[in-house]
C-alpha cells in the first residue's frame, strides 16, 4: 500500500460509525479508482521519432533545426502585448475581439504542411523566434479540440464554409496518417513528422478526439460519411473494465498492458468520454451510474450529517459537499477544467438541470468566491495551465471543490472562458480584469496563466487552452452553437436520456469539507 493509500485508510478509520454505513456504496466506487494489484506501476514513456531525429541531424542538430520548425508554422505574432486602450469597452465587442485574436493564433500556430496545431509556443521577453520554445507536438485532445475550434470559427463568422471544410479536411487527412492502437490515437505525436512519441493510449484524450469528429459531421454534411466511418471503427469497450464497471485510464503499448487506474470519480472531464462510449453502444449504461458522485473528502468533519436518502431512480446514495452554504458534488482536484470542459459540447444545464447543470453553476461560483474572498485575489479561475514561474504545465484548482484539491497557484483565462456557460456576467468581468490588470493579453489573445500575487505571466500560447477559449466564446456569442451541433449527433442523442432523472441534492446529506489552505498534488485518479 502506497503512503497516500495508508493515509486515506487512516482517514476512513476516523469516520463515525453512523456515517460509515451510509457511505459504503460511495466508498466502493471511490476505491475502485485505486490501482489494481500489480508488481509494476508502469508510467508513460517517450518513444523515439527516427524521422525527426534524422531531420534534426541533417540540419546540424536540434538547435540548428529550430528555424526549420519555425518555418513550418503558418504564422507568427507581431506584438508581444496589445495596447489595453484598444480593447473594446462594450462586452460583446470585447468578446468578439478576443475570439478573432484567439482564432488568429490557433490558425497561425499550426503546421502549414499537415494542417495540425502544435501544442504550444513559449515566448521570452520578446517575440524573437530564436528565444521562443516551440512545442511541435500534439496530443489527441489537442487534435479533437482543434477540429471543434474550426467549427467554432465558422459559427462566429471568422472563416467561410469553404475555408472551414478545407481546414477540417487537411486535419482529417493528417489524422488518418497517424499510427494508432486499434484505431485509437497515442497520447502524443510529433507534428513535423507525424510520428508517435508516446507508448500510451489515453481513454479521455481519445474521447475528445471522438467529440471532434462528432461536431464536425454534425456541422458539415460533406464530412458525415468520413467522420461516421472513423467513429464506427473505434470500440471504446477496449477501455472498459467490466468487473469494476469503470473506464481504464488507457492502454500501454509495447508490450500491451492496461493502466491499473480507473476513472472512478464522476465529476471530471472524463465523464464526456463515458457518455460517448455509452452513446456508441460500446459500453453498458450501468457504467454511468458506477462512477462515484461523492467520495468522502479528506479531513471530513466528524459531525457530518448521517441521513442520506436513495436517489429516485438509480441505487446510489445522495450526498454532497458543502462550502459556505453551497452544495455540490466534487471533482478530483477542484479545477475548472474538470468541472466545465464537457460543457464546451454538452449543455448540462439543459439536459441535466438537477445534477450536472446545477453542479456546474456552483463550481463556478465557488471558484470565484474562494479566490476573491478566501485568498483575497482580484481575479479568479484555477485550472491546469502553464506555470507562470516555471517551465512546465501544472495542475491548479480550488481545494474545497476537490476530493483531493490541487494547489491554488495560478489563474488561467481559459477557466473564466469556461465559466461563460454558467456565470456569464461574472466571467466577462473577470476576463476584463485580467486584461486590465496584468500584461497577459498578446497578439493572439490571452496568454496561458498569471500569478495574481506577483503579476508574473506565463507567456505561452497553449493550443488546448486557446481552443477552449474559442469554443466557449462561440457558445456564448452564438446561442450554444457547438453544444447544439454535439447534441444533434446520433451518438449524443442515444446517450442524453441518461442525464434526465438524476438529482445530486434531493434528500441528500452534506459532507462538510475541510478548509485545506494549500491543497495537495496527489496522483490523478
Amino acid at each position: 500500500m502506497r503512503p497516500a493509500e495508508r493515509a486515506a485508510a487512516a482517514r476512513r478509520a476516523r469516520y463515525s460509525s453512523a456515517v460509515w454505513p451510509i457511505l459504503a456504496v460511495v466508498l466502493s466506487a471511490a476505491l475502485a479508482c485505486a490501482p489494481s494489484s500489480s508488481p509494476l506501476q508502469r508510467q508513460p514513456t517517450t518513444v523515439r521519432a527516427p524521422r525527426k531525429e534524422a531531420l534534426e541531424a541533417a540540419l546540424g542538430g536540434r538547435d540548428a533545426a529550430k528555424p526549420y520548425v519555425r518555418s513550418r508554422l503558418a504564422g507568427w505574432p507581431e506584438r508581444l502585448l496589445v495596447d489595453r486602450g484598444t480593447l473594446p469597452t462594450d462586452d460583446d465587442e470585447f468578446l468578439k475581439r478576443l475570439a478573432r485574436d484567439t482564432w488568429r493564433g490557433l490558425a497561425a500556430l499550426s503546421d502549414r504542411e499537415n494542417g495540425l496545431p502544435i501544442n504550444h509556443v513559449r515566448f521570452g521577453a520578446s517575440l524573437d523566434a530564436a528565444d521562443a520554445k516551440i512545442g511541435d507536438y500534439a496530443s489527441a485532445s489537442d487534435l479533437g479540440l482543434y477540429l471543434i475550434a474550426i467549427v467554432a470559427a465558422h459559427e462566429l463568422g471568422l472563416i467561410p464554409e469553404s475555408e472551414a471544410l478545407a481546414r477540417l479536411t487537411a486535419a482529417l487527412d493528417s489524422i488518418d496518417r497517424l499510427e494508432t492502437w486499434h484505431g485509437f490515437p497515442f497520447n502524443f505525436y510529433d507534428t513535423t513528422t507525424l510520428e508517435r512519441t508516446s507508448d500510451f493510449v489515453s481513454f479521455v484524450d481519445s474521447s475528445w478526439l471522438a467529440a471532434g469528429f462528432m461536431v464536425a459531421r454534425s456541422s458539415f454534411p460533406q464530412l458525415d460519411e468520413r467522420c461516421s466511418a472513423w467513429l464506427a471503427a473505434r470500440d471504446f469497450g477496449r477501455f472498459y473494465d467490466a468487473r469494476r464497471k469503470l473506464m481504464s485510464h488507457g492502454e500501454y503499448v509495447g508490450p500491451e498492458q492496461r493502466s491499473p487506474y480507473h476513472y472512478g470519480v464522476f465529476y471530471t472531464e472524463a465523464r464526456l468520454g463515458s457518455l460517448v462510449a455509452i452513446g456508441k453502444g460500446d459500453v453498458p449504461a450501468e457504467h454511468w451510474f458506477a462512477m462515484s458522485r461523492t467520495p468522502p473528502p479528506p479531513g471530513i468533519a466528524s459531525d457530518a450529517a448521517a441521513h442520506v436518502e436513495p436517489a429516485r431512480v438509480h441505487p446510489w446514495p445522495s450526498a454532497y459537499y458543502q462550502w459556505k452554504g453551497l452544495h455540490y458534488v466534487p471533482s478530483w482536484g477542484g479545477s475548472m477544467f474538470e468541472a466545465l470542459m464537457p460543457v464546451l459540447v454538452l449543455d448540462e444545464r439543459r439536459y441535466a438541470p438537477s445534477s450536472l447543470g446545477r453542479n456546474d453553476e456552483v463550481h463556478a461560483e465557488v471558484q470565484r468566491r474562494y479566490a476573491l474572498e478566501d485568498l483575497g485575489l482580484p481575479v479568479w479561475g484555477m485550472s491546469p495551465s502553464w506555470q507562470p514561474s516555471g517551465e512546465r504545465y501544472a495542475e491548479h484548482g480550488v481545494p474545497p471543490l476537490g476530493f483531493q484539491g490541487y494547489r491554488s497557484d495560478a489563474v488561467t483565462p481559459h477557466a473564466a472562458a469556461l465559466a461563460l456557460a454558467v456565470t456569464p456576467r461574472e466571467a466577462i468581468a473577470n476576463l476584463r480584469e485580467l486584461a486590465r490588470r496584468y500584461d497577459v493579453y498578446g497578439d493572439y489573445g490571452f496568454y496561458d496563466a498569471v500569478d495574481p500575487r506577483s503579476g508574473m505571466v506565463a507567456r505561452v500560447d497553449l493550443a488546448l487552452d486557446q481552443a477552449m477559449i474559442l469554443i466557449a466564446l462561440a457558445n456564448h456569442l452564438e446561442d450554444g452553437a457547438i453544444q447544439r451541433r454535439f447534441a444533434a449527433d446520433p451518438i449524443a442523442q442515444a446517450a442524453l436520456p441518461l442525464l434526465r432523472d438524476e438529482n445530486f441534492f434531493e434528500g441528500g446529506s452534506s459532507l462538510q469539507t475541510s478548509t485545506r489552505p494549500g491543497g495537495g498534488d496527489p496522483p490523478k485518479l
